[in-house]
């Protein structure tokens, strides 16, 4: 995880799954092999192989990620994902990140959704940096920046892009876009993404 995208010294970790993952995350497939990429301790990946999915949490803070080891349906690659060659040479059913923008890598998160898999992305956006960490523009999304990166690879199911109040005071752009299976049979069996 970016230093910048962590939460000022005193911030309480959340603990909690985001509501944005957990809304979407029955679009998964049941049994589907997840990527949590810049999981940290692993609150999505604790919530997803609690339903049945099997996780790879992935970051760079081997700290973090021991409070996953022995979780079952949870394995852990600690990686440095700005400054080393992507370490992932496989596609998954659901991929998720919450809190994390380096944008050189966005095509290659898209490229990592499997046919019928599912992208939940949530971090922050421009506005931040008038309210809080991270300030930094360089880890703030620009407007629909999230849909320019799924464009021509995953259908959008859902996508947001502003301020919500509470639980906390945040900018956020988040999307739910899908990589369809068989875009050819949408005019007899369309699938049913349910919001």
């Amino acid at each position: 995880m970016n230093p910048s995208t962590t939460p000022p010294a005193g911030d309480a970790p959340a603990l909690a799954a985001s509501a944005w993952v957990m809304r979407f995350a029955p679009l998964i497939r049941p049994g589907a092999e997840v990527l949590d990429l810049a999981c940290g301790s692993g609150r999505h990946a604790r919530a997803l192989a609690a339903a049945g999915h099997r996780v790879l949490g992935v970051d760079r803070d081997a700290l973090a990620l021991q409070s996953l080891h022995g979780l079952p349906g949870v394995r852990t690659l600690q990686a440095d994902l700005e400054n080393a060659p992507w370490p992932l040479h496989q596609r998954f059913g659901a991929v998720v990140v919450t809190n994390y923008l380096w944008r050189e890598l966005l095509p290659q998160i898209v490229r990592s959704v499997d046919d019928g898999g599912v992208l939940l992305y949530e971090t922050f956006a421009l506005g931040q940096q008038t309210i809080g960490r991270p300030a930094r523009t360089q880890f703030l999304l620009r407007p629909g920046e999230l849909l320019e990166a799924v464009r021509g690879e995953l259908r959008v199911v859902a996508f947001e892009d502003g301020y919500q109040a509470l639980p906390r005071p945040v900018f956020l752009q988040r999307i739910c876009a899908v990589r369809e299976s068989a875009p050819g049979s949408m005019a007899t069996d369309p699938p049913k993404y349910n919001l």
